[in-house]
């Protein structure tokens, strides 16, 4: 089912969308009323999330931030709920050697990329308290969690996909909405993520904006790496199981790359090495995200595209100021 369209199937489901939002409202509103128990930490903490399903590009963005952070002198730790990972019971600190199955591929990516410390827990509030109990964190960044209202928070960032926006506007199940546009108001900051404009709605937060910036093409086997133009008129298979792949497609055809193949497979894919056989041997190219889950058959065929998320100056600036 498309959740960015309003199909026949989108309207069956939109009772049961109903009562998703029915008891979203009154759990937030539980927790507000102090019915429900948020936990404060004194380190600060930064969410950052979104209020759809599907990928927005907030990883990238919580490598930016953690990067950001660092490059000032604090001690930055992460926050995920392992998505798709197999652990399942308590605190897991990822390792680099720690499996993109167990821990989740967003958590394994963001440590490969940081080094910081990653705590991987289906509860996030325990997440961050073993955290904070077991490192010494300046500050703590939540890969998602917006809707996690038991965790308490100094800031709250929301991403929105340029492209995608809000899908179909329909709640979940009939569509991607986790909760109403009007929380974009009560958030910090809102990142209009892949465009260069801050205008997504006049209804929200103060807004900023991010682009996924190609900085290098990396080879999965020999690490060796090559400017953006090295595909450029050259055939390429592209594969990607990402929120949005068609980002990612368009990011490389602006790039040159031919691609003779475009494949997708659902987020959050976990790889076996028949996804990647094609009939020739072109290059297969790749995010970052889908190559931590690939290291067990890789071969010299494989690359990823290694980008980074750019962020203004001046939301940089405020977001430290609120800390």
């Amino acid at each position: 089912m498309d959740l960015n369209k309003k199909q026949l199937l989108n309207y069956l489901l939109l009772p049961l969308s109903g009562i998703f939002f029915v008891i979203s409202f009154l759990r937030k509103w539980f927790y507000k009323i102090g019915l429900f128990k948020v936990h404060n930490f004194a380190t600060p903490v930064i969410v950052v999330g979104n209020i759809i399903v599907g990928g927005t590009g907030k990883t990238p963005i919580v490598i930016a931030l953690v990067k950001h952070f660092q490059a000032l002198g604090k001690q930055v730790g992460v926050v995920s709920r392992g998505y798709k990972g197999t652990h399942q019971q308590g605190s897991l600190l990822v390792e680099n050697d720690t499996p993109a199955s167990v821990c989740g591929d967003e958590p394994l990516l963001i440590l490969l990329e940081t080094q910081a410390p990653i705590m991987v827990n289906k509860n996030r509030t325990a997440a961050l308290k073993d955290l904070i109990n077991n490192n010494k964190i300046d500050l703590v960044i939540s890969d998602d969690g917006l809707q996690h209202y038991a965790m308490g928070r100094q800031v709250e960032i929301a991403v929105i996909n340029s492209a995608r926006r809000f899908g179909n506007g329909f709640f979940l199940p009939a569509g991607p909405m986790r909760e109403p546009k009007s929380r974009l108001k009560t958030v910090d900051f809102v990142i209009n993520n892949g465009s260069k404009t801050k205008e997504i709605t006049t209804k929200t937060a103060p807004q900023t904006f991010s682009n996924l910036v190609p900085k290098a093409f990396i080879n999965l086997v020999t690490n060796q790496q090559q400017p953006v133009d090295f595909f450029n008129h050259h055939a390429c298979y592209g594969v990607t199981g990402i929120g949005y792949p068609q980002g990612f497609f368009d990011t490389l055809s602006a790039l040159g790359v031919e691609l003779i193949i475009s494949k997708t497979f659902a987020d959050h894919h976990f790889y076996s090495q028949n996804d990647l056989t094609f009939e020739n041997d072109y290059p297969i190219i790749m995010t970052a995200k889908d190559c931590v889950k690939c290291d067990s058959f890789a071969t010299k065929q494989m690359w990823y595209l290694h980008s980074q998320a750019s962020l203004d100056e001046e939301f940089l600036t405020q977001l430290s100021a609120k800390l």
